[in-house]
């Protein structure tokens, strides 16, 4: 009888997979050991059913846990007289770390019985559930490696830890009433009187009732907290909190309560109730009960999510399992731009102007991990396979840090991402570890946290890089970082620049293992051209080594540069202009310096209302603005078209957050009438070597003689939307025929538009091409680093 010797890779620590070796051996009447390292998980067995045991390793697995791969050797019989676990040896490997997770049913079923040991405990958790990432210090995954390391187990919790038939059984963060975390309740605002409630959880509750504003400690961060039904204290979180009109997300104790106020499919069902409990985008209910407007302004959607923590649970049903709130506003607990808030003594110097009261707690927070925000598939996903079943808007706790499984190893490399939704991406072996959402880079607390998370990443992946990626953006802190860091490591490091809608495309090819030539489309608001432009509206030949544009929206200026992305009404009068002028001069002129009928073009921006709501000097002055290049650079961008019809139709003329044009002009397509008939617009240069150019002046012209008609905002909205969708199909069918591609990839932050994105995917599809686009990161700016990496890590491969 030989002795097996199996290595197990992938997310193998922290999900349970030791005590279920350990059972399935003994059940097995095996005899050896199973041991986490650096590296994954060991074990070496000896018995007549060795495999028995060796197929049931990948069949019957844990939940949470997935195997990559599993090694097996044979070696000489060593006699082994039981099975054990032995101590973690901690060497030169590297494994994947388990994201946090819900509490699952068996512990909240002991939570709410009051026989249990744990009853109302706030921190119950198992080996099925519970904190991970955002406590991991190191690996091994051992408790002594995690911020639990400080709480010593009682008796009782250190028996269950030790007992191979309990499910608490190596469970890292096992704790109970007598020796684990505790919650701490604290009043700041002096107006509010001082609970003499002795639970601090029930003295939350009953002056969340009374108007305050709660800042809570959750798993990954703190979460600003309010009764989502009160109109007074919503007004007055969004007061002291928002600067924008960017919407709250929403906590409530389960899907009948959801459904109160928004429509939920089976999907929507199924993602809230995921086990990682993301914030799941739902259309609000027709009828029913509305919540206040300040929520989510302009908005036809509601982003919900159901507890995940026992804390979150205990506020809605403590004590006596009656709900306390149908919702409670449960937003990120940081100030505007700046990361999400972990450490207790940050959040009572940085969130007391916000919060009146604070809920803590003593489990440290080593990695800090917002929320995940995902959209479901409308159930087209079912007929066609290229359509992801949902959509990341932010991929963050419960995901990260996944990897991105590759198809070979490769070396260490590092994409920093973009400066908006920032995200990094570290390759090891042949995996991609793309980090949690990091946040807009534009103050010194963003970047302290990316290199705070990027620390934590390279020592426990083992990763060295040996090259950095970086966007062209001259401006982007995240470029400025990559490129001081060849003064600062020390040793010899590459810097690469990777175009920004290049990586778009890599992104997906990186998910999908694609390394020939393909068709991408990178629709997003502005990223940094090789011309010194924003491009943003691009049809690319690309490959892993470089890239054709083949095609391009056609250039507008944008007055003011920044600010018309904010105030988007003056990249519309830009596009009124252009459009005139293509009227009349022809669809190559700009209008930028050049005579037009500027009657015509006040005409029509009076039919928007522009001139009386900004004055006809300001509008001047904006006109006079367009014909300075220095002060107004061209975009060729496919968001800010969308700027510009959003404000056209009067639907929304400034971004208070980025992308709310886009996205309420996107909600106007939500159960419009189909009409059929589209806007005409011009595709210049098909026949030439040039990059074609896609003109939508003739678009603009007709949308402003609708707004003229007084013509339903919806139809507009459709109308505008199939005509890009069309203007697609053709630009890339053309590029087919003419380079000899059928696979394509879409990509960038507009295509987070469900209607834009599964009714381009049908089109083509039914065109008879090969079509991808984003799974396992965001489309938008939150993706680039995988496609910076991948890109990089590749070229290295084949130098």
């Amino acid at each position: 009888m030989s002795c097996l010797y199996i290595a197990v890779k992938g997310v193998v620590q922290g999900v349970g997979f030791r005590p279920f070796v350990y059972n399935l051996a003994r059940s097995l009447a095996i005899k050896g050991y199973v041991a986490n390292t650096s590296d994954g998980v060991i074990i070496e067995i000896e018995g007549s059913r060795s495999s028995e045991f060796t197929r049931s390793l990948r069949d019957k697995c844990p939940p949470l846990a997935r195997i990559d791969y599993i090694k097996i050797e044979e070696l000489s019989t060593k006699c082994y007289e039981d099975f054990k676990i032995y101590d973690s040896a901690d060497d030169e490997g590297f494994t994947l770390i388990s994201p946090d997770i819900s509490v699952c049913d068996a512990c909240l079923k002991e939570l709410f019985d009051p026989s249990d040991r744990r009853y109302l405990y706030p921190f119950i958790n198992c080996i099925n559930c519970g904190p991970r990432y955002s406590i991991t210090n190191k690996v091994p995954y051992d408790r002594q490696n995690t911020t639990m390391s400080v709480f010593n187990m009682c008796s009782q919790c250190l028996e269950e830890y030790n007992d191979p038939a309990n499910r608490r059984f190596h469970a890292q963060p096992n704790a109970c009433h007598e020796c684990g975390p505790q919650v701490e309740f604290i009043v700041r605002n002096p107006e509010i009187g001082v609970s003499g409630n002795k639970d601090p959880i029930e003295a939350a509750i009953k002056l969340l009732k009374e108007d305050a504003i709660a800042a809570v400690k959750g798993l990954g961060g703190f979460h600003l907290c309010c009764d989502a039904t009160n109109e007074g204290s919503v007004k007055k979180l969004r007061k002291r909190k928002r600067h924008s009109n960017k919407p709250f997300a929403l906590m409530a104790p389960d899907i009948g309560t959801i459904r109160q106020f928004c429509e939920v499919s089976e999907a929507e069902v199924k993602l809230l109730q995921d086990r990682r409990r993301p914030i799941v985008l739902l259309k609000r209910a027709g009828r029913g009960k509305r919540l206040p407007d300040e929520i989510a302004l302009n908005n036809k959607y509601l982003g919900f999510m159901l507890p995940y923590t026992p804390l979150h649970y205990l506020l809605f049903l403590h004590p006596r399992r009656q709900a306390n709130f149908s919702a409670l506003v449960m937003t990120s607990g940081n100030l505007a731009g700046e990361p999400i808030v972990v450490n207790n003594d940050e959040s009572l110097s940085r969130l007391s102007a916000i919060a009146d009261i604070f809920l803590l707690h003593n489990r440290d927070i080593f990695m800090r991990v917002d929320d995940s925000v995902l959209r479901a598939g409308s159930g087209a996903e079912s007929f066609h396979a290229s359509l992801p079943t949902f959509q990341f808007i932010r991929r963050s706790r419960g995901f990260a840090p996944e990897p991105t499984k590759l198809k070979d190893d490769g070396p260490d490399v590092l994409g920093c991402g973009a400066d908006i939704k920032n995200t990094f991406t570290i390759t090891k072996g042949d995996y991609a570890i793309s980090s949690q959402h990091i946040g807009d880079m534009e103050n010194i607390e963003t970047i302290h946290f990316f290199e705070e998370a990027l620390n934590n990443l390279k020592q426990v992946y083992r990763a060295n890089p040996v090259a950095i990626a970086y966007d062209l953006h001259p401006g982007y802190l995240s470029t400025q970082w990559a490129l001081s860091q060849s003064q600062r490591s020390g040793a010899k490091i590459e810097l690469h620049g990777i175009q920004h809608h290049h990586a778009h495309i890599a992104s997906v090819m990186a998910e999908k293992g694609l390394k020939s030539r393909v068709i991408g489309v990178a629709f997003d608001g502005t990223g940094y051209g090789t011309d010194g432009n924003l491009w943003g509206g691009e049809f690319l030949v690309c490959d892993l080594k470089g890239f054709v544009r083949a095609a391009h929206l056609k250039y507008i200026p944008l007055p003011g540069g920044k600010m018309s992305i904010k105030e988007c009404w003056r990249t519309s009068v830009s596009y009124v202009i252009n459009s005139v002028v293509s009227s009349e001069l022809g669809a190559r002129s700009s209008g930028g310096g050049e005579s037009y009928n500027i009657e015509k073009v006040w005409e029509y921006l009076d039919s928007t209302g522009f001139v009386e709501k900004y004055g006809r000097s300001k509008i001047e002055n904006i006109l006079r603005l367009i014909n300075k290049k220095q002060f107004s650079p061209l975009s060729s961008s496919a968001g800010r078209l969308f700027d510009a019809v959003s404000a056209i139709t009067g639907i929304c003329d400034k971004n208070t957050f980025e992308g709310e044009a886009a996205i309420e002009l996107s909600q106007f397509t939500v159960n419009s009438s189909h009409p059929h008939s589209l806007y005409p617009y011009e595709i210049l240069d098909m026949e030439t070597r040039l990059p074609m150019i896609v003109d939508f002046s003739k678009t603009i012209l007709q949308i402003l003689e609708a707004v003229r008609q007084n013509e339903d905002k919806g139809v507009i909205a459709v109308r505008f939307h199939d005509t890009l969708v069309d203007a697609v199909a053709v630009v890339v069918t053309h590029i087919s025929h003419k380079y000899g591609v059928k696979r394509v990839i879409l990509s960038g932050g507009v295509f987070q538009n469900p209607y834009l994105l599964e009714n381009v995917l049908a089109r083509l599809l039914s065109d008879g091409f090969e079509v991808y686009t984003n799974e396992e990161v965001p489309c938008n700016d939150g993706g680039i680093s995988l496609g910076q990496a991948y890109i990089v890590r590749e070229r290295l491969k084949n130098s």
